[in-house]
C-alpha cells in the first residue's frame, strides 16, 4: 500500500487555513512556553467521541488520554509499562492540572466487549480482553439485572464504568491528596453519540443532564 492516505492530506491542508493561520500567535506561544491545561479528560478510543471536538477545544487547552473503554486501572507501581497512569501521573505531577474528567460514551464497543467476554472477534485477541477483564467484576452485577434489554445493559455498564474509574483513579495517592486539599476536582461525563446529549456525575454517582 503506497501513498500517505489523501484524505488525511486534504484536512491537514483545511486545518492549515482554517485553524492555524488565524491562531499562528497561540501555537507559537505553546511551542515555546510549552502546555498548561488545566483538564485532564480520559476518553475512548471511539472514533465517533474525541473529546476536542465534543467540548470545542482550542490547542493547549486540554490534555486528553484516550484509551479503549476510557478505563483507569488501579494504582500498581509494579515495574510494569502502564501507559494509562503514565499519562495521569504526568497531568497531575508535572502539569498540574486541577480537573480530571473520565468520560464515557454510548455504544461503546470494549463495553459491549465486557458484558459479552466470550463474543467474538474481540475474544481472540491478545491486549482487549485483559484490559477490559479489570470491569469483569461490574459487568458481572450489570448482568444480573435481567429485565433490561441489551441496550439498557450497556448503557448501565457504560456509566457504572465511569463510577469504577473514578474508585481506581482515588487510589493513585498524589490524586487522593490533591482531592482531598481541594486542589484537584474529579468528575464524569457519558455522552450520547446518537442524539448529541451530555450527562454529567453528580456527588453522588447519579448522571443527569446539565442545564446548556
Amino acid at each position: 500500500m503506497d501513498g500517505f492516505p489523501a484524505f488525511l492530506l486534504d484536512g491537514y491542508k483545511s486545518f492549515m487555513s482554517d485553524r492555524y493561520d488565524p491562531e499562528q500567535g497561540r501555537y507559537r506561544e505553546l511551542a515555546d512556553q510549552g502546555q498548561s491545561p488545566t483538564t485532564m479528560i480520559i476518553a475512548c478510543c471511539d472514533s465517533r467521541a474525541a473529546p476536542e471536538t465534543i467540548f470545542s477545544a482550542g490547542p493547549g487547552e486540554m490534555f486528553v488520554l484516550r484509551n479503549v473503554a476510557n478505563l483507569v486501572p488501579t494504582f500498581q507501581p509494579d515495574g510494569g509499562q502502564h501507559g494509562t497512569s503514565a499519562a495521569i501521573e504526568f497531568a497531575v505531577a508535572a502539569l498540574e492540572i486541577s480537573n480530571i474528567v473520565v468520560m464515557g460514551h454510548g455504544r461503546c464497543g470494549g463495553i459491549k466487549a465486557a458484558l459479552a467476554p466470550d463474543a467474538g472477534p474481540l475474544a481472540q485477541g491478545d491486549f482487549i480482553g485483559k484490559w477490559m477483564a479489570m470491569l469483569a467484576p461490574v459487568a458481572d452485577e450489570v448482568s444480573k439485572y435481567t429485565l433490561l434489554t441489551n441496550k439498557e445493559r450497556q448503557t448501565m455498564l457504560e456509566r457504572f464504568s465511569i463510577r469504577n474509574s473514578i474508585n481506581n483513579l482515588r487510589t493513585f495517592p498524589y490524586v487522593k491528596r490533591l482531592e482531598d486539599e481541594g486542589k484537584l476536582a474529579i468528575h464524569g461525563a457519558w455522552f450520547d453519540i446518537s442524539t448529541g446529549e451530555l450527562w454529567v456525575m453528580n456527588d453522588e454517582g447519579d448522571f443527569y443532564r446539565p442545564d446548556v
